[in-house]
């Protein structure tokens, strides 16, 4: 009889864990993988709220949410897209905030590859060289406005190996397809140190990658997307960004 009522007793905190606790479906920008991973393991064990996470170039996402994707936060890799979504009514006025500022860099996962000052774009001494889709994804856009900057768009241009993501990017020049690219510094550092080497690309060459997250149509009066937001601007989360080598908005 005891165990039959301490099963009983189990199966109903279950009952009320599951009622108390919401999924929570986000859409986060695709150089906010590693970070955004660690948030949601330290947010899902601060709250019991669980987070389902699909990771992809801002771009894309927008046109899912457009088409009725159930996603009730968008973490983008621009300030542009939630802006939009605000003004088209499929997020929740007031809810948006940049919850992190990004950092291009050149690199290379062999030493000696891209110098310190990226004298190497103006040499051209490669065969290929990585970035994102400029019109999908802002890293794109900067390693663009970045090599106009430094008068070698036209000349490297024939040489783009064009990714639909960063992660992609990273892949094909992590797998040597690309000597070197474009991606988030984010996607370099370990233990905060650049593996290989790398440029880190001057902010003033590109206009700044502000990272804003917004409260979606499907996400208003979830307790769980709310906390979720609110959790993003707490020190705790604030200090991880930083690990990985972002800048926070002032």
């Amino acid at each position: 009889m005891q165990t039959f009522v301490s099963s009983l007793f189990a199966g109903l905190l279950l009952v009320a864990t599951g009622v108390s606790a919401n999924e929570i479906p986000v859409a986060v920008a695709a150089n906010f993988t590693a970070p955004f991973n660690r948030l949601a393991a330290e947010f899902e064990k601060d709250t019991g709220h669980k987070v389902v996470a699909s990771f992809g170039s801002t771009g894309k996402f927008y046109a899912q949410i457009k088409n009725g994707a159930p996603f009730e936060i968008l973490l983008a890799a621009d300030d542009e897209t939630p802006a939009r979504l605000l003004k088209e009514n499929a997020a929740v006025a007031g809810s948006a905030f940049s919850y992190a500022i990004g950092k291009l860099v050149l690199w290379s996962p062999k030493p000696g590859v891209v110098d310190a000052a990226g004298e190497v774009l103006k040499r051209g001494t490669f065969e290929h060289i990585a970035l994102t889709n400029p019109r999908l994804a802002p890293y794109g856009a900067a390693a663009v406005e970045t090599m106009k900057a430094m008068g070698v768009f036209d000349s490297l241009s024939p040489k783009f190996v064009t990714a639909e993501t960063v992660i992609q990017a990273h892949q094909f020049i992590s797998s040597g397809n690309s000597p070197l690219g474009f991606v988030a510094l984010s996607q370099v550092l370990k233990d905060g140190q650049i593996e290989g080497s790398a440029w880190v690309v001057p902010a003033n060459l590109y206009t700044p990658i502000r990272q804003d997250a917004v409260l979606l149509t499907p996400g208003k009066d979830k307790p769980g997307a709310t906390a979720l937001l609110k959790y993003l601007q707490g020190a705790k989360a604030q200090a991880l960004i930083r690990t990985y080598g972002y800048e926070l908005p002032k």
